[in-house]
């Protein structure tokens, strides 16, 4: 592979994990839905992705994932699974999308930048899910849920069709959230010392 090439695949990858932090299985159904339609190359082991049982169960989990985020407080229920699913998700996607590069390099690079910014994405929805709740009531809740949908579809088609541009999409979904995770920390610090 030439390194634009390995860029242009660890963009793709990155996207894809990065949109598994919104929705778990929207990206791998449209993923999949890709794959199928010959628009997304798959690493050698990963062609399972595009076949009819793949698609029939992202098919049913999404339709089923997108309905229940959009009942008030059983979505942060949803939230708790979703973290190591979103993980394993992301891992999955960046794997698959790693295509001619040795194992000792695919995986590592699928563990750590896939399932590192899916649980990222993840959990900063996560923490903002809870302050709708908190200065809601859970009534804005689904108005939440809709665009984390809506970012979910979006970024994962940008991905697959322009990667370089959801590289730079994810880079600007980062840097606040681990800005946030870093004001988190020292607030915790701080309470736990004091």
């Amino acid at each position: 592979m030439s390194g634009i090439e390995i860029m242009t695949a660890l963009a793709l990858g990155l996207g894809l994990a990065a949109a598994t932090g919104f929705r778990v299985f929207v990206p791998l159904l449209l993923a999949s839905l890709a794959a199928r339609l010959g628009h997304l190359p798959l690493a050698d082991g990963f062609t399972w992705l595009a076949s009819d049982p793949a698609l029939i169960i992202f098919g049913w989990a999404a339709a089923l994932e997108v309905a229940a985020y959009f009942i008030p407080f059983f979505d942060h229920l949803l939230d708790i699974a979703a973290q190591p699913a979103a993980t394993v998700a992301g891992i999955l996607l960046m794997g698959a999308t790693l295509i001619d590069l040795p194992v000792w390099v695919q995986w590592p690079t699928a563990i750590i930048v896939g399932g590192g910014t899916a649980g990222l994405v993840q959990g900063a929805t996560g923490a903002l899910r809870v302050g709708s709740t908190m200065t809601t009531a859970g009534i804005g809740n689904p108005v939440f849920s809709f665009f984390e949908t809506g970012a979910a579809t979006a970024l994962t088609l940008v991905a697959i069709f322009v990667p370089l541009v959801a590289l730079a999409m994810v880079l600007l979904l980062l840097v606040p959230a681990v800005r946030g995770w870093r004001r988190w920390r020292v607030r915790r610090r701080d309470a736990f010392h004091s």
